[in-house]
């Protein structure tokens, strides 16, 4: 991978860094294939248990590399739309992946980088970042990191920044539970750290159904066919080898199986 540092600190655990500090970890083309096979590869394997999504340098990600935004002013409808595919494609392998995803916010976010910071399922930032949906200030529209933005934010606060293309600070954004948690940065690595450890500590399984869980749930009406696939759904995992040891562990005050012991 030439545009990104992957690292594997334990063998239950990925980091992926955005790795291009030179133009603030903006993508192109060749981040956006990467990341894209990155995350398949790593959704894939059966010894992770979660990932962290960061960047190297003094920013997240400053959204489209201005060389790559140069060369698509030149380009048809077809090949725009093509290369919109590409990038809709890479927000849903991330967003998508089976495995929770912690997002690591070290620096300022603009633009595509705030749908990135979107498709993570627990979003770590330090005070002092900034969020910026910029496109509007181009004549453009954050359409591929829309429908991801738009869930993590909140429809209302959505109109506001997809319009205005203010920025907003991170305490804003904590405010608006778009960050999860918000913390100096110099305690972000503590953070992520311990986040990530209480993932490894639950049921693996479990905690990719419960991220599919939400995933398939949220906006449903809560009707007959819903109460029916949430109750298939317990029983499935209740069933299931992960289940029968969670519980039982639970009642014999021992560590799980899927935990070191002790």
């Amino acid at each position: 991978m030439n545009t990104l540092d992957i690292r594997r600190p334990s063998a239950h655990v990925a980091e992926v860094y955005l790795n291009r500090p030179d133009v603030r970890n903006a993508f192109n083309d060749s981040v956006i294939a990467e990341l894209t096979q990155t995350f398949t590869q790593l959704g894939a394997d059966p010894m992770l248990r979660a990932i962290v999504l960061g960047g190297h340098g003094k920013s997240f990600c400053a959204g489209a590399d201005l060389s790559w935004m140069r060369a698509m002013a030149g380009y048809d409808w077809e090949r725009n739309r093509a290369d919109a595919q590409a990038l809709a494609d890479m927000l849903w392998a991330i967003y998508a992946c089976p495995l929770p995803v912690v997002g690591r916010v070290h620096g300022d976010c603009y633009a595509g980088g705030v749908g990135l910071a979107a498709v993570c399922d627990v979003l770590v930032a330090a005070d002092g970042v900034q969020f910026c949906l910029s496109e509007a200030r181009l004549g453009l529209l954050p359409a591929t990191i829309g429908p991801y933005v738009v869930r993590a934010l909140g429809e209302q606060a959505s109109r506001r920044y997809f319009t205005t293309a203010e920025r907003f600070s991170a305490a804003r954004a904590h405010e608006l539970g778009f960050v999860h948690e918000l913390v100096a940065v110099e305690g972000i690595d503590a953070k992520v750290n311990d986040l990530v450890a209480t993932l490894v500590a639950n049921g693996p399984a479990a905690v990719k159904a419960c991220k599919r869980l939400v995933q398939d749930i949220a906006g449903r009406p809560i009707d007959d066919a819903l109460r029916a696939d949430t109750a298939r759904r317990i029983a499935d995992i209740r069933a299931s080898a992960e289940g029968k040891e969670g519980v039982q562990s639970f009642l014999d005050k021992r560590t799980p199986a899927w935990l070191p012991k002790s």
